[in-house]
């Protein structure tokens, strides 16, 4: 990959971010992840929770051996950790695997067992959101596979934002496709799934807050079910 030289304050990325997310509204996956190549070079990446690898196959096509990042929290299904290992294998892209400051167990001895029952917040903030706010220091733009018909809450997803709390530009290639379009293309390009999307699962998160969804549930139900608390923080 080359190396983005250009320097930008957060102004200057703040400016960035809003204008290429009027004009890359109606721009295709492809193009919104070219523009970030072009603009960002190195200093880009895709994060991914291995559900899917769409957007880590959609970057590669635009910036061959682009930095994947994945978090591992130390809760993650078997089948998240082997969709993770097949993509490292199978795709031209970089897999960076971040890990929490403290292991499960250190977690246990310092805040008691199962926090993530009892106060799910800190649990993620602690497995997630630190370690992806010291993941992403080296960047200026990051890219997910957020979509606005997940849920309510990720409806007005912009395809180019920008990121308040990191100070980067947030890019979101695929913000206005549906399941449907998804699933498209997985079958033309024989991208990688989780295979826990094809045995209940709508959306993949840490095994103790992950169920399978019931019929006419929204993709994000099985997360968290039960409780009010609908994201891990990573997105607002």
């Amino acid at each position: 990959m080359t190396a983005v030289q250009e320097e930008r304050t957060s102004d200057d990325l703040r400016a960035l971010a809003e204008r290429a997310g009027r004009e890359l509204e109606d721009a295709t996956a492809l193009e919104i992840l070219r523009w970030a190549a072009k603009t960002f070079g190195d200093r880009f990446c895709v994060t991914s929770s291995m559900e899917d690898a769409v957007v880590a196959h959609l970057a590669s096509r635009a910036l061959p051996g682009v930095d994947v990042v994945f978090l591992d929290t130390g809760y993650h299904f078997p089948e998240t950790i082997g969709t993770r290992d097949a993509v490292e294998a199978v795709m031209d892209v970089n897999v960076i695997t971040l890990t929490p400051r403290r292991t499960v167990a250190e977690q246990d001895a310092e805040y008691g067992p199962r926090l993530h029952e009892r106060d799910p917040d800190l649990c993620c903030a602690l497995r997630k959101v630190k370690p992806l706010e010291e993941g992403l220091k080296g960047y200026q733009a990051w890219a997910t596979g957020l979509r606005r018909d997940e849920s309510e809450t990720r409806a007005n997803t912009p395809v180019v934002g920008w990121d308040e709390k990191r100070g980067k530009v947030k890019i979101s290639p695929i913000a206005k496709w549906s399941q449907e379009d998804v699933h498209t293309y997985v079958t033309e390009h024989g991208v990688l799934t989780n295979p826990l999307l094809t045995d209940g699962y709508a959306s993949v998160g840490c095994a103790p807050c992950t169920r399978r969804v019931l019929e006419g549930e929204d993709a994000r139900a099985g997360r968290w079910a039960g409780r009010s608390k609908t994201e891990c923080g990573l997105h607002g």
